[in-house]
């Protein structure tokens, strides 16, 4: 193992985020008393360029007076190919309270991305003396950002998450599906006659989680855009937690409650990963290097497997 010990992500539960534009305040209060660990305003594909001057100064006004609880939240700015990225940062942090706890930045292609949007938020902060240091969190979603993910991930301290957001992604790499998420139809193997659907999304989420791991940051899943289809959701969220994902998009309220039991671990996951640490304990305390447990070995990499489950456990609990 390298010396340079990798970072640890933020402390916080990131099982969901659930998403609302900002051109429809109603919904505000319904996704506040939400199950969702993080709430995302948006500004940007979920808004319409006539109303989004208007969305700013929804969410504005509802920074400051709906009760977030203890919910993480962030409103997605537009991209920085556009007239409205820098308004949508200058307007929402001259003018909102303390509340507001990251931004999120579209199609973020590399690091310089992160760093314009980082020094935009620098100097709004220091002008309006503001004492609560915004965080960031970006979206992979083009092939340019796949290719610099790793550079992303290291690009300011800043930056708390990452997302894979499918549709956008397949669209810049030129797949031939119109699916948000999950298996494709023709994206298949095989054999004997039987057809065997692979995930065409495994790669892209793979090299997130690396880059993000490596650089402390929480890497998370994006949307699935069949809220009809709970079991193809469940199917890739239970992909994406054994990948290392700590939570997914929700585009549909009723996606919340299925994002949440999979990212929590089962009652029997957390017995059993501290039954494994007690196992060691045990182990060391007599001067063993491994253990027996349930008629497999366990050493110290099963430790390190069992404390992130066990971990995860107690942040969420703790919530």
């Amino acid at each position: 193992m390298s010396f340079r010990v990798q970072p640890a992500p933020p402390a916080r539960p990131n099982r969901c985020q659930l998403f609302g534009p900002g051109s429809r305040p109603a919904i505000f209060e319904k996704m506040a008393a939400s199950e969702a660990d993080v709430i995302n305003l948006d500004l940007e594909d979920a808004v319409a360029p006539d109303d989004k001057a208007q969305a700013r100064k929804n969410i504005v006004e509802a920074v400051g007076d709906v009760d977030w609880g203890d919910k993480t939240l962030s409103v997605r700015i537009n991209g920085l190919d556009t007239s409205y990225w820098y308004r949508d940062v200058t307007e929402v942090l001259e003018n909102c309270s303390d509340r507001i706890d990251l931004l999120m930045i579209p199609k973020v292609g590399n690091a310089s991305d992160v760093y314009a949007v980082d020094a935009l938020v620098t100097a709004v902060e220091r002008a309006k003396g503001r004492t609560k240091p915004i965080g960031l969190e970006v979206i992979i979603e083009t092939a340019a950002g796949i290719a610099h993910v790793e550079e992303i991930a290291a690009s300011s301290p800043r930056l708390q998450a990452m997302s894979l957001g499918a549709a956008d992604f397949a669209a810049s790499m030129g797949m031939q599906t119109t699916g948000i998420g999950g298996t494709q139809e023709n994206y298949y193997m095989a054999r004997h006659g039987q057809k065997y659907w692979s995930d065409p999304w495994h790669w892209a989420q793979t090299a997130i989680v690396a880059a993000c791991r490596t650089h402390g940051v929480l890497p998370v899943d994006g949307p699935f855009g069949d809220f009809s289809d709970d079991e193809g959701f469940r199917a890739q969220a239970l992909r994406s937690a054994t990948l290392g994902m700590v939570g997914k998009w929700a585009i549909h309220p009723k996606q919340v409650a299925l994002a949440n039991e999979v990212f929590t671990p089962t009652e029997e996951a957390v017995a059993e990963a501290r039954e494994i640490l007690a196992a060691m304990d045990e182990a060391q305390r007599t001067g063993s290097g491994a253990a027996v447990y349930k008629g497999r070995l366990v050493d110290i990499a099963s430790v390190r497997q069992a404390e992130v489950i066990v971990k995860q456990a107690e942040l969420i609990a703790g919530r």
